[in-house]
């Protein structure tokens, strides 16, 4: 295949201090399943052969295996000053493939988990800074948030759903749904996907004004404090606005943090439970209950291929028990007729390269060698376009990969958008426009929000 070479300079040793080489020393690692045993880490290496991030430019010779054997010798401080933990990317193929079934990937958060906070690489520290902070990564202000959400809202309903508006701490609503920052902050047409099929269903849906950050970096950069802060305001609000059920957020990192903070919170008190549903069974409900119309003849001509994220799919189902894997194959077949699997896929999987939190981090080249094997399977599989159910692998395999794999062109579409651009929309009905128009009306009024205040 036609690439960019991949070269990669070793990122700077993580300097540990006198006082942090202290703390660490001996320190037994946490929050890891009780029955994992790495004494029983048998040196084979079926985790090296599973891993993408074998063979990675500027790790030198370091491999899953290394690590392990380094924690086994008492190197846990070793282990956490390099880089490794850092271009894990979660994917938890070293886990599947490992006889002893080891759960190796914990141990690669644990490892995030003991570096200190101001030596975390690149923006993730700092983002979840401004999410504990501010309710969000980007720090977007509660009035540009609302602005942005009723001037886009706005042309949506000028271009195709009449009557549409963003519904703000609507009480008694049947869907709480969170937004993610960076499209609030400015790829503002991405958040209308969502918005047509929750107007085409007539979905009773809301969105926070405040704590409305969909994803969790805090499970990309090892803070486990934050990431049960953060389930823990989404439960909140869930019970605050009294509605019925939340969309566990789309990115692969958010919703399977938002899982991990709230068995965090139950942990501590088992009445911290909420009503979730994630996005594969909310498409599926409405597609099987006849909630929306979809028309195939609008992806006529084009082959469409599937990508099994790792959080959606190998990952949720060892932790928590269910992968999705048909779900999306039928909510595609209801759109499309040109259908082809990648090789391999469901459980068997590869990983893009983004997982982790390696997209937002400073090893872009790391990160695109570890999707090579993504792009491979994109191109075999002859198709034009690659569906995908998370925010960071849509960004991986659509920004990155194709700057440094050129022979092939494809295009990358969420499935909630798929699902969009096959809508047979039903404008609202004329006594829906004018409720709907009504309440409109009087929430932007109650918050305080015109269109003066739109940039």
């Amino acid at each position: 295949m036609d690439t960019q070479p991949i070269t990669a300079t070793s990122p700077p040793p993580l300097v540990l201090d006198a006082n942090t080489q202290g703390r660490l020393k001996g320190q037994p690692l946490r929050l890891l399943p009780e029955n994992l045993n790495l004494q029983a880490c048998m040196t084979c290496g079926a985790c090296v052969n599973g891993c993408p991030a074998t063979g990675t430019p500027g790790l030198g010779d370091l491999d899953v295996r290394k690590i392990l054997r380094m924690l086994v010798l008492g190197l846990v401080d070793e282990a956490a000053a390099t880089n490794f933990p850092w271009l894990c990317t979660g994917c938890g193929r070293c886990s599947l493939v490992c006889p002893m079934g080891l759960d190796i990937v914990p141990v690669m958060a644990e490892l995030k988990h003991m570096r200190p906070r101001e030596q975390v690489p690149g923006i993730l520290h700092k983002g979840v800074e401004r999410v504990l902070r501010s309710g969000n990564n980007m720090e977007i202000s509660q009035s540009e948030y609302l602005a942005t959400l009723l001037d886009v809202g706005n042309d949506l309903a000028e271009e195709e759903c009449p009557g549409f508006y963003v519904p703000v701490d609507k009480k008694d609503a049947d869907i709480l749904f969170f937004p993610n920052s960076k499209e609030v902050y400015g790829d503002f047409e991405d958040m209308k996907w969502w918005w047509k099929v929750f107007y085409a269903a007539r979905t009773n849906w809301t969105v926070p004004s405040r704590n409305w950050e969909a994803v969790d970096w805090g499970l990309f950069s090892g803070n486990f404090e934050a990431t049960a802060i953060l389930a823990k305001r989404k439960m909140e609000l869930l019970r605050e606005l009294h509605v019925g059920r939340m969309i566990m957020p789309d990115c692969g990192g958010g919703s399977y943090g938002c899982r991990s903070g709230m068995k965090m919170c139950a942990m501590e008190d088992p009445t911290e439970q909420v009503d979730f549903i994630y996005l594969y069974d909310y498409l599926m409900e409405v597609i099987t209950q006849g909630r929306i119309k979809l028309d195939k003849s609008v992806n006529v001509g084009r082959r469409f291929t599937w990508h099994d994220s790792c959080k959606h799919g190998r990952e949720l189902e060892k932790h928590f028990g269910k992968a999705y894997y048909e779900e999306p194959r039928y909510i595609i077949a209801q759109c499309v007729d040109d259908f082809v699997d990648m090789i391999p896929n469901r459980v068997n999987n590869y990983c893009c390269g983004a997982g982790g939190g390696n997209w937002p981090m400073p090893f872009e080249a790391q990160s695109a060698y570890h999707g090579r094997l993504k792009y491979d399977q994109i191109r075999r599989t002859g198709a034009d376009v690659v569906v995908v159910g998370c925010s960071n692998c849509r960004d991986q395999m659509m920004k990155r990969l194709p700057r440094f794999y050129k022979d092939y062109k494809y295009e990358v579409k969420y499935i909630w958008q798929l699902v969009a651009e096959s809508l047979v929309l039903e404008p609202y009905s004329g006594e829906e426009l004018v409720r709907a128009e009504a309440e409109a009306e009087a929430q932007w009024e109650r918050l305080g929000v015109t269109p003066e205040d739109v940039l």
